[in-house]
């Protein structure tokens, strides 16, 4: 019984002390220093490429330069933590714990920007992992890609127009008057009561041409005619 005992402890101790000496050698190693500078210089040049192609694409409302800066940052920061994570073991376990609390609540409205997050990090780790060349080719491809649907694609500037008038004589003659002046229209929302009809009518224009609005607002019966352009949550008038 005594024999078992000792034999149970020498076996723990001797564990015990199998992951004390891992961790320890794993903290000790350290990691090539041309490895490190190398590796963060494609990755700034990466992420210096994707700022660029940003600045030159981007076609929203308010361009933000802090975002666009921080996708170099994200590309660097990933690439170092990729680094860590192949280099040592322990290290990469604790790493991953805590990276799992972190969230982030900047809001995303415009899709190309998440584009441009999920190519940083993406980046980031293939360039962290030692993958190089897949990280050079794949982000010029991709440039290539968004560059050419994003930049150079011809979009429709959608516009809302909202009509008051007094009776459904009112109501055909605007719909006549858009049937000649825009492309196309739709109309998105219509309330009546007992004296005016408000309807809300996306149109899209034939060129860059607005005049249709001051005709319709002469038309008699016509209380007010106004035309609103908007872009995802943007609206100006």
């Amino acid at each position: 019984m005594d024999t078992n005992t000792a034999t149970a402890a020498e076996a723990k101790t001797t564990f015990t002390d199998v992951i004390k000496k891992s961790v320890l050698e794993n903290f000790s190693t350290d990691i090539d220093i041309s490895k490190i500078i190398i590796t963060l210089l494609i990755s700034f040049f990466v992420g210096l490429f994707i700022y660029v192609l940003y600045k030159r694409i981007f076609s929203g409302i308010l361009y933000s330069k802090s975002f666009n800066v921080s996708l170099i940052g994200m590309t660097l920061i990933t690439s170092m933590v990729i680094i860590a994570i192949n280099s040592n073991l322990v290290l990469s376990l604790g790493m991953v714990g805590a990276l799992s609390i972190v969230r982030f609540r900047t809001p995303i409205k415009d899709p190309t920007d998440l584009i441009f997050l999920f190519w940083a990090a993406a980046a980031g780790i293939v360039t962290g992992a030692g993958f190089f060349s897949l990280a050079i080719i794949g982000s010029v491809i991709v440039g290539l890609v968004l560059f050419v649907f994003v930049k150079n694609a011809s979009f429709e500037t959608p516009y809302l127009m909202v009509v008051n008038c007094d009776g459904d004589e009112s109501e055909q003659a605007i719909v006549k008057q858009l049937n000649t002046s825009v492309k196309r229209y739709n109309v998105k929302q219509k309330t009546v009561t007992s004296d005016n009809i408000e309807m809300t009518v996306e149109v899209r224009l034939k060129g860059q041409e607005t005049r249709f609005v001051n005709q319709i607002t002469e038309m008699s019966g016509v209380k007010s005619a106004v035309l609103i352009s908007y872009s995802g949550d943007y609206v100006s008038q």
